[in-house]
C-alpha cells in the first residue's frame, strides 16, 4: 500500500480511536474529537500571537506528546500538518516523510501503547515496517520512543522520582512497572537528548498524562500523579503547553497543594477549558470532580480565560485572575465570583477583596474532624448507664462516659448541629443540582459524635440551634460552601466563604436573595446547582 492510498482509506474507514476501551482509570484514551479540540485552542493561540500564521502551515514546527497512548494526539496532528504543509511541500511522500521525521515525536506510556501509537501514526507498529507510511526510518521505533524504565527506590521504600510503593510495584519484568520515562530523571532536557539523538526544542507539548499512580489505592485514596508530568513539561520550556488533567487541582489537597500554588501564581496559564462531569468528555469512566484542559503559553503572560462546560447547560466564559485577591483557591464557577463579591460587600464593606474577617466566618463555628477522640468506626454501649452521654456514629447512636470524651468540652453541654463529614456520593457521576452537603440535624446538650459527623456551635439555645440549621439548608449557604469544595469531604475549611448570621429567624433563600442583592439570573444559577434540602427541624434522619 502506498502513502496516498493508506491516508485516503482513513477517511473511508471507522476512526478505531474513537471505540478502544480504556485500560484503566488512571491511563485514559483521548477521543479524536476531544484531541482536536485541544488542537484548535493551540492553533488559535498560536495565530493569535504570531499575526494570524497558521501553525499548520509551518514546518519548522516540532510537536512532542511525552506520554503518549493511543497516538491520537500525533495522528491529528499529522493529518493537519500534511493539508497546511501542501503548499511548502507539494509532494505528498516528502510532506509525510518530513512530517513524521522532523516534527511529531512521542513517548509511549507502556510497551502496548507505543505500539499503538505507531499504528495510528506510521500505519504500522513499526515505524520501518512493511506498511510504515515513510521508508525514513531506520529504526522500528521511530520518533514514537519506548523503553522499560525502572523505579529508583529510596527511603521509605518509595520511588525517588514518582513516589510509589516498592512493595507493590517492585514486581518483575513481567508485568508493566508504571515507572514513566518522562518524569524518572533529574534533567529532563538531557533525557530528551539521550531519547531522539540530540538537543530538542519543542514548540508544543501536548497530551492526556496518567492520572494517579496504579499502587493499590483507588478514587480518591489514590495518588495523584499528573502533576509531575505537567512540572516536567514545563521544564522543556515549551512555547505552549495543553494538557487534560483532573479538576481536582483546582482546591489542592492529596499530594496537589504546591502544584496548586504554582499553577494559580503562573500567569502564564492563559485558558482553562472545565468539564463539571468527566463524562462529558471520557464516556463510561470513573473519575470525580471533572476533567479540564489548560493552555499555557510561555511567551504571552495574561490572565486567564476560564470556560465551564456541563452537558447542555450553555458554557460559561470568563477572562479573569486564577486567584481573586483573598482567596486561597481557584473559584471554578465565574458566577460564583460575581456572587461571592456581592456576599463580601455586603459583609465587609468592600467587594475587592474574598476573605471575611474571622469574627464574621461560619467556618469557625465548625469543628475540626474527630473532635471528641471517637474514630469513624466507633461503637458506643446499646443500654445507657447514669450520666452517660449520647454518641451519634456511623449507622446510628449509642452511650458513652464523659471520661471517654478525649476532646471538644465547649460543645458537650451546648445545642449544636451535626452533618456528615463525606457528603452524599452519586457514584461515579457528577450530576446536577445536588446538596453540596449531608443533611445536618439538631443534636441537644448532652451529645458527642463519632468522626462519622463535623460539629457547629456551639449555640445558647435550641432557638438559636433551628435558626442556624435553617440557614445552612439554605441554598445559597451551600453554594458558598461548593465554592471552597474539592471533593466528597466536607472538612471545616470549606467554609470559609460562608458568613455568620444572626440567630435569631428562620433564615430562608429568599432573605439572603435580598440581603446580598442578587440578581435573578444569579439566583438562577445558585439554584441550578443545589438542590432544595426538604426536612424537619425537630428530627434527626437517621441515614442520609
Amino acid at each position: 500500500m502506498n502513502v496516498e492510498e493508506g491516508f485516503a482509506l482513513r477517511g473511508r474507514n471507522p476512526d478505531v480511536l474513537t471505540c478502544i476501551a480504556n485500560l484503566s482509570n488512571d491511563e485514559v484514551f483521548t477521543p479524536p474529537v476531544f484531541a482536536s479540540q485541544m488542537l484548535d485552542t493551540v492553533s488559535a493561540s498560536w495565530a493569535a500571537d504570531h499575526d494570524g500564521a497558521d501553525i499548520w502551515a509551518d514546518q519548522t514546527v516540532k510537536f512532542l506528546d511525552p506520554f503518549t497512548k493511543s497516538g491520537v494526539f500525533l495522528r491529528e496532528i499529522t493529518k493537519r500538518l500534511i493539508m497546511g504543509l501542501e503548499s511548502e511541500i507539494p509532494n505528498l511522500q516528502e510532506r509525510v516523510d518530513h512530517i513524521l521525521t522532523q516534527q511529531v515525536f512521542g513517548i509511549g506510556t507502556t510497551q502496548l501503547t507505543s505500539l499503538m501509537a505507531r499504528r495510528s501514526v506510521y500505519c504500522s507498529k513499526f515505524a520501518n515496517g512493511q506498511h510504515s507510511v515513510t521508508r525514513r526510518f531506520n529504526s522500528e521505533v521511530g520518533n514514537i520512543w519506548f523503553e522499560r524504565t525502572e523505579h529508583t527506590w529510596a527511603t521509605q521504600d518509595k520511588c525517588k522520582y514518582c513516589g510509589a510503593s516498592k512493595a507493590t510495584l517492585d514486581r518483575g519484568e513481567d508485568r508493566e512497572s508504571h515507572a514513566y520515562a518522562f518524569i524518572h530523571t533529574d534533567n529532563i532536557k538531557t533525557r530528551i537528548a539521550e531519547l531522539f539523538g540530540g538537543e530538542m526544542q519543542f514548540d508544543v507539548i501536548i497530551g492526556n498524562p496518567p492520572y494517579q499512580l496504579d499502587d493499590g489505592g483507588h478514587g480518591t485514596s489514590a495518588a495523584p500523579i499528573y502533576q509531575k508530568f505537567v512540572e516536567q513539561a514545563k521544564n522543556l520550556e515549551p512555547r505552549y503547553l495543553t494538557m487534560v488533567i483532573p479538576s481536582r487541582w483546582f482546591a489542592g489537597g492529596k499530594g496537589l497543594d504546591d502544584f496548586r500554588q504554582s499553577m494559580l501564581s503562573d500567569n502564564r496559564l492563559r485558558s482553562i477549558t472545565d468539564y463539571l462531569s468527566a463524562a462529558d468528555v471520557f464516556p463510561g469512566v470513573g473519575l470525580k470532580g471533572g476533567v479540564c484542559y489548560f493552555l499555557w503559553d510561555r511567551d504571552h503572560p495574561g490572565e486567564c480565560k476560564i470556560s465551564t462546560n456541563f452537558k447542555d447547560w450553555p458554557v460559561s466564559e470568563a477572562t479573569r485572575p486564577l486567584l481573586e485577591r483573598g482567596a486561597e483557591i481557584f473559584i471554578r464557577f465565574n458566577e460564583g465570583v460575581s456572587i461571592l463579591k456581592k456576599v463580601m460587600q455586603v459583609e465587609t464593606g468592600q467587594a475587592d477583596t474574598l476573605a471575611l474577617p474571622e469574627d464574621r466566618r461560619f467556618d469557625t463555628m465548625v469543628s475540626s474532624a474527630r473532635v471528641f477522640g471517637f474514630r469513624t468506626f466507633f461503637k458506643g454501649r446499646k443500654t445507657k448507664k447514669p450520666n452517660d452521654l449520647l454518641i451519634y456514629q456511623n449507622g446510628g447512636t449509642g452511650f458513652v462516659s464523659r471520661e471517654q470524651v478525649e476532646g471538644g468540652a465547649h460543645l458537650i453541654d451546648k445545642w449544636k448541629l451535626f452533618a456528615g463529614y463525606a457528603a452524599p456520593g452519586t457514584g461515579n457521576r457528577d450530576t446536577y443540582p445536588h446538596r453540596i452537603i449531608s443533611t445536618p440535624f439538631i443534636a441537644g446538650p448532652g451529645t458527642v459524635s463519632s468522626e462519622t459527623y463535623l460539629s457547629m456551635g456551639p449555640l445558647d439555645t435550641e432557638t438559636e440551634a433551628k435558626s442556624a440549621l435553617s440557614y445552612i439548608s439554605c441554598r445559597l449557604a451551600r453554594f458558598l460552601v461548593l465554592l471552597h469544595k474539592s471533593s466528597q469531604h466536607v472538612t471545616r475549611k470549606v467554609y470559609t466563604f460562608v458568613p455568620r448570621q444572626t440567630w435569631d429567624r428562620q433564615w430562608t433563600d429568599e432573605m439572603l436573595y435580598e440581603k446580598y442583592g442578587l440578581t435573578e439570573d444569579e439566583i438562577a444559577f445558585v439554584e441550578k446547582i443545589v438542590r432544595p434540602m426538604d426536612m424537619d427541624l425537630f428530627e434527626n434522619p437517621a441515614e442520609d
